[in-house]
């Protein structure tokens, strides 16, 4: 199976160092009023912690008090503690939106980050979990938090590294009384080594996350803690020490004694933290009657927050849970299960839309589904040597989703390698299956040497579109005891990471079985294994109500009603402009045959004019530089043109077409617009393969070859791009606008970043392209490069073009002289006394540029004679940078950035 690409927009990944914490007041309920309704304190505590208590950290914290709260009037108060990597300010919003709904919350930097002393020791109870039993102890000797028996009310609140916090912390001191964790992990050995199987990318993020300190083998890590990460990614395998230590900070070993009643959210779109961590917390916390609710959202480390609605969803989960157990307002909350899956775009195709749904009881992973007969004989999959090349499923922190499109969507995009995966497929599906809960299917594997590592992954292949691994998950798994014959080996059932989908009415399901995966550790040795899949795929199926939320119906209710009367007053002016302007979609004739006519082109934003009028053509074989001081337009004059930005006014011809988003003449255009972005793991060839089959056109279409030859980089283009220069990604990206060859090039500075001989040779290959035909558009501030690459040049102002035609036009005739004299300061001194003359410059050794504006040469020469100046040589100067200062006025900074 060779998948490609869909062609989605780019999208910017999560903020923060590895950890997604609750983003946008993810735990927040209502909007904060103004002015604020609490104080806030800085400050910098000591604790005692450790294992014997013999260590002294200092903690930066900061306390948020609703100005209520006092000894008269005491308030409860919330722990809340940020992310892996991140600092108390990774969490300020969400303390912000808490104090204004009268908690007192009190945030810190964990030890081994920011400002806070101590190293990093992964929530050991010894020292982070300790920590923050040591601010309990803050908080309860201040007057103005509420007391229960003594003791402080505090409820433990956090997202990733914090929610494991939440959980070891309530397991340890019986003071919480109650925890909302949020995407977090139940085993570090399961999160770091699942099916025995190291996730070499991830454990690197985590890795990487932290300052050196002087000590850039370890950073901020805890000696022990480092060299157990060292030694797992050099081998690949954990020994008992090590998994003792990940197993120390592991809320699975101590769920029992959890009693503070828990509120679980975990992220349905999260390659780090998988449904199934949030199960085993759930299972192993409500097994001794604590009340338990869980909560899957469409969102994750490598989904986000998700959309509003699964937003507004958690918000008010949170507040009934905090509400009820901290400060005893309301009705005990149910502990019923919610989920969300993704339905489709929004009607503006500019963001997720998410059906939620609950049902009575958590019914964990395994529920009863369907079962969906596969077809597939046994095949050979080769594992190759060191892993290399990988198959391609997921990137640490939505990495694909910021690359190539909106979480939720590419996180299912991947590349399988050819030779490396066997594909089991179903018939069409007769009708929907939602699917929802962990798959399971039994494969059957062979090796000569007795053990395998394999991938397995559910995809969804619909009959229209790119097939897709839900969420991007899969299951590594790591066998041994292998048989070396195929009709030996015996079923193994493997079971799939939950996932919650739907799989259309005609779409086929999918499984594959791969070897190496650019996100897991893989075995050195090549090696030829052979894969089968006995009968079936069986996904689990959840029968939940849909939800309808009665917190956020008023804004629907009235968003139908603005719905109606925005319809009506958009029917009426359809009606009364039925003449009037309407989308173009006609072609003018007198324009088919050329590249690129701009009329009239208007950039307006709020306050500010961007782009005033500018009007070009450019035509076949032409390479037309586009030249302007900073500020003048050009950046944004290339984006409207790409339909990357919509114009005020003006139009766009683009082979005679008129300009829209997504018109299917924009794919006889090749562009560098906005920097190039490649995928650091794939090598350059492979992500330029990649790009083009996202475009749907055939490989053959392509001319890769060409394209590789233009990039210059040899048999660089087979290594990987997280090893490229800046220099080498640039000529990548060029390489990349110009497959397929289209007839209209467009590049933004192409020369950033190349040295000397490389933009001499970008000068060759643009020169060249423009033969047979096609057409270049440049923008650049290299004047010399533009006057000996481009054959015409436009030069924009202040928004506007000053002027526009062939390069030798332009330049003209020379206002200024070059004079080689025998005395440079006499002849500068007679020179600027001289009527007419606007300037006079040393152009080196015995050289001045001299602007005579008009004033005859010969008068000039008759005035330095006089002067007893001798002169050696008088000859006209003119280029390309004097003709661009006289247009620009020497105004070559812009008062206000308009590209």
């Amino acid at each position: 199976m060779r998948f490609r690409l869909p062609n989605l927009s780019r999208r910017q990944l999560i903020s923060g160092a590895v950890a997604v914490v609750l983003v946008a007041g993810l735990v927040g309920w209502a909007a904060a009023p103004t002015p604020k309704s609490y104080r806030t304190f800085e400050q910098m505590l000591s604790v005692r912690t450790g294992p014997d208590d013999s260590a002294e950290v200092t903690l930066d914290t900061t306390l948020y008090l609703p100005k209520s709260a006092g000894a008269e009037h005491p308030v409860p108060a919330i722990l809340l503690a940020h992310g892996f990597g991140g600092t108390k300010q990774s969490v300020k919003s969400d303390a912000e939106l808490y104090a204004e709904q009268g908690y007192a919350v009190l945030t810190w930097t964990a030890q081994g980050f920011g400002r806070s002393t101590g190293e990093i020791h992964l929530d050991s109870p010894d020292w982070e979990v300790k920590d923050a039993q040591r601010l309990i102890d803050w908080l309860a000797a201040r007057p103005e938090i509420a007391k229960s028996g003594g003791d402080p009310k505090v409820a433990a609140v956090g997202g990733s590294y914090g929610g494991a916090l939440s959980l070891l912390l309530a397991a340890q001191d019986p003071r919480v009384d109650a925890i909302v964790p949020i995407i977090t992990w139940n085993d570090l050995v399961n999160v770091f080594l699942p099916g025995g199987v190291f996730k070499k990318q991830w454990a690197g993020q985590f890795f990487g996350a932290t300052e050196s300190k002087g000590n850039p083998q370890c950073g901020r890590f805890a000696a022990d803690i480092c060299h157990a990460y060292l030694d797992i990614a050099t081998t690949g395998k954990a020994t008992p020490a090590a998994e003792a230590l990940l197993r120390r900070s592991s809320p699975s070993s101590v769920l029992d004694k959890i009693k503070a009643p828990t509120l679980l959210v975990q992220g349905q779109i999260d390659t780090l933290f998988p449904l199934s961590e949030g199960d085993a917390n759930a299972r192993g916390i409500a097994a001794t009657g604590t009340p338990v609710r869980v909560a899957w959202f469409t969102g994750g480390h490598d989904g986000g927050t998700g959309p509003q609605s699964e937003v507004d969803r958690l918000r008010q989960l949170t507040g009934q849970w905090l509400g009820y157990y901290v400060k005893g307002e309301g009705k005990a909350p149910a502990n019923s299960f919610t989920y969300a899956r993704v339905s489709g775009l929004n009607a503006q195709g500019r963001g997720l839309v998410t059906a939620a749904s609950s049902v009575p009881d958590y019914p964990g992973l395994n529920s009863a589904g369907t079962a969906v007969d596969l077809q597939g004989p046994a095949q050979p999959i080769a594992n190759p040597p060191d892993g290399n090349p990988a198959a391609l499923s997921s990137l640490p922190l939505g990495g694909l989703s910021s690359l190539l499109g909106s979480s939720g969507l590419a996180s299912g995009v991947s590349q399988e390698i050819p030779g490396q995966h066997a594909d089991f497929v179903s018939a069409p599906l007769g009708a929907t299956l939602d699917a929802a809960g962990a798959p399971r299917v039994k494969i059957r594997a062979a090796s000569p040497t007795g053990e395998a590592t394999l991938f397995v992954k559910l995809y969804d292949i619909p009959a229209k579109g790119s097939p897709s691994i839900p969420d991007g998950l899969i299951a590594p798994i790591k066998l041994t005891g292998l048989a070396k014959d195929i009709a030996d080996a015996v079923p193994i059932t493997v079971v799939l990471p939950a996932v919650v989908h739907r799989f259309e009415a005609g779409s086929r399901v999918g499984v594959t079985v791969a070897t190496a995966d650019t996100a897991y550790w893989s075995p050195p040795d090549p090696v030829v294994y052979t894969v089968a899949v006995d009968g079936a795929v069986t996904l689990p199926a959840i029968a939940g109500t849909p939800i309808a939320n009665p917190d956020v119906i008023w804004r629907y209710v009235l968003a139908g009603l603005v719905a109606v009367i925005v319809l009506a007053l958009i029917v009426a002016l359809l009606v009364a402009r039925a003449r009037g302007r309407r989308i173009d979609r006609s072609v003018a004739a007198e324009h088919v045959d050329t590249p690129l006519v701009v009329k009239g082109l208007r950039k307006e934003y709020k306050n500010f004019v961007a782009v005033a009028k500018v009007d070009f053509t450019v035509r076949r074989g032409q390479v037309v530089g586009l030249l302007g001081p900073n500020g003048a337009g050009k950046t944004t004059s290339l984006r409207v043109l790409m339909g990357l930005t919509r114009p005020t006014s003006g139009e766009i011809f683009v082979f005679g077409h008129r300009l829209l988003p997504g018109s299917p003449v924009l794919s006889r255009v090749g562009a560098l617009v906005e920097g190039p972005g490649f995928l650091p793991h794939l090598t350059g060839a492979q992500n330029l393969e990649l790009y083009w089959r996202a475009t749907g056109r055939p490989a053959a279409d392509a001319h890769f070859e060409e394209a590789y030859e233009i990039a210059g980089l040899g048999t660089a283009v087979h290594r990987r791009v997280k090893t490229y220069s800046h220099g080498m990604r640039q000529r990548l990206a060029i390489a990349q606008a110009m497959l397929g060859l289209p007839e209209l090039l467009v590049l933004d500075e192409p020369t950033d970043g190349l040295d000397p001989p490389q933009i001499a040779e970008m000068r060759k290959v643009l020169r060249r392209y423009a033969t047979g035909g096609r057409a270049v558009l440049v923008s650049s501030h290299l004047l010399a490069e533009v006057e000996q690459t481009c054959t015409d040049v436009v030069v924009m102002h202040k928004g506007e073009v000053v002027a526009a035609g062939p390069v030798d036009d332009i330049v003209g005739d020379s206002p200024s002289v070059q004079l080689d004299v025998s005395d440079v300061d006499a002849a500068g001194k007679v020179l600027e006394e001289l009527t007419g003359v606007r300037s006079v410059a040393w152009s080196g050794g015995r050289g001045l540029v001299v602007d005579i504006d008009g004033t005859p040469r010969a008068e000039v020469v008759a005035a330095l004679v006089r002067a007893g100046v001798g002169i050696d040589r008088v000859t006209p100067r003119r280029r390309l940078e004097d003709a661009f200062l006289s247009l620009v006025g020497g105004d070559t900074k812009a008062s206000g950035e308009r590209s």
